[in-house]
């Protein structure tokens, strides 16, 4: 969830939903995808391998080790308990930052570390997908710097990165364990520039593993638009591959609050209801006004134009009555690209889905108004014949507490789910 799509539209993403490079194959013989994955239900594990300490500029490492320590991190325990909920794997979102910044043994210890935390959670009978998903924050090592081309300064030492996942990945229990190159890509939905990049990768993939899934994805930050202009006809040389996207529409109601949006709309925002006859306009701006009129950091001038903008999208969703109706229509056009293109939905992953939660930290989505939202987009994706990957375990989206370890129980409903003992 590095930030491509959250930085996107807002009025618009209500009315989106309503309107509906060649490489040469591979010498080695590609590998057929059965649809017999076990992937189904998952979370992703965000962030174990992430939360990063590096240098600032000019340096371009980082502190040893390069995890913030204290972030959490699932114990065996944790993850035993996810499988007994009914999860079947998890996401792991993977900052390649470290691993490229460091030399040769700190490389080799990261990707020992990383050998562990696969191998934990396949003992917990979990599948995992490993994510190389960079940091957009990071002054060096980001998103730019190396996969927004081929001609990136840094996009050859990814790819190597990618190809040396991919074999050690290969080591491990076949058909559970899969690899996803990039997170959200920044290019266009239609950009040949991230065909270009997505194929590089895959073969340097494909070099170090003939056999091992790979998780492929379009364009536009992995959106449902995205998805729905990639051409999966030159990547069948790559298989077994599966597809991926991403959903947070409407963000109004999943990002409301979300410090880390850039419009100023997105800091206010809080009380917008799921579905939205659940709620009023005017409660919500009510809402929006006091927590204005808290923020000791905005400039009045700033607030003023802030609040006139959320009036205006926050009539436009209101209006709009978004409900399980406007999931559906957005899920929709991903399964009509699949059936369009002969792919099974079980290869086709919603690999993230979340809303901000209200707690100590955050003012955001009434809790309630959450667990229907999820439930919903849950569902959505279940009827269409998509596996699914919740956003996230750990923080304001998450449905174990950092601390505690105590899972959300209106979250693991609206997963349906069930506690773990």
């Amino acid at each position: 969830m590095t930030g491509w799509s959250r930085r996107r539209l807002l009025a618009t993403a209500l009315s989106t939903a309503l309107v509906p490079a060649a490489l040469a194959p591979l010498s080695a013989p590609s590998q057929a995808a059965t649809g017999a994955w076990p992937f189904r239900r998952g979370v992703n594990a965000w962030p174990w391998f992430a939360l990063t300490r590096e240098f600032p500029a000019p340096r371009t490492d980082y502190a040893w080790p390069p995890f913030q320590s204290q972030r959490p991190v699932p114990t065996p325990d944790d993850l035993g308990r996810l499988r007994a909920t009914g999860l079947d794997f998890i996401r792991l979102p993977v900052d390649p930052g470290p691993f490229l910044a460091g030399d040769a043994a700190t490389r080799g210890k990261l990707l020992d570390m990383l050998d562990a935390a696969v191998s934990a959670t396949l003992a917990a009978g979990l599948g995992i997908i490993v994510n190389v998903q960079a940091n957009g924050a990071t002054h060096y090592w980001n998103p730019d710097r190396m996969v927004s081309s081929t001609a990136a300064p840094e996009f050859a030492a990814y790819r190597g990165l990618v190809g040396e996942l991919a074999g050690r990945l290969a080591r491990f229990t076949p058909d559970m364990v899969a690899l996803e190159p990039v997170n959200e890509p920044a290019q266009s939905c239609d950009s040949n520039v991230w065909s270009q990049v997505q194929a590089s990768l895959l073969t340097a993939a494909r070099v170090s593993s003939q056999t091992l899934p790979l998780v492929v994805t379009g364009g536009c930050g992995s959106m449902v638009s995205g998805l729905a202009a990639l051409d999966p006809a030159p990547l069948a040389a790559f298989e077994p591959i599966l597809f991926t996207f991403h959903f947070y529409e409407p963000y109004l109601f999943s990002h409301q609050g979300a410090p880390w949006m850039r419009e100023p709309v997105y800091r206010a925002l809080n009380n917008v209801p799921w579905p939205a006859s659940a709620g009023s306009l005017d409660a919500t701006l009510a809402s929006v006004r006091a927590r204005m009129a808290g923020d000791t950091e905005t400039s009045e001038a700033d607030k003023q134009a802030a609040y006139a903008e959320t009036e205006r999208v926050l009539k436009v969703y209101f209006d709009a009555r978004p409900d399980r109706w406007f999931i559906d229509k957005y899920l929709s056009q991903a399964r009509a690209w699949a059936d369009r293109n002969g792919i099974a939905p079980e290869r086709v992953i919603m690999g993230e889905f979340g809303a901000l939660r209200t707690d100590a930290r955050y003012t955001a989505a009434p809790n309630a108004d959450r667990a229907r939202y999820i439930s919903d987009v849950r569902q959505s994706a279940e009827a269409a014949g998509f596996p699914w990957a919740f956003w996230d375990l750990f923080d304001g989206m998450g449905m174990m507490d950092d601390t505690t370890r105590a899972l959300d129980p209106a979250m693991v409903e609206a997963l349906g789910l069930r506690m773990a003992e």
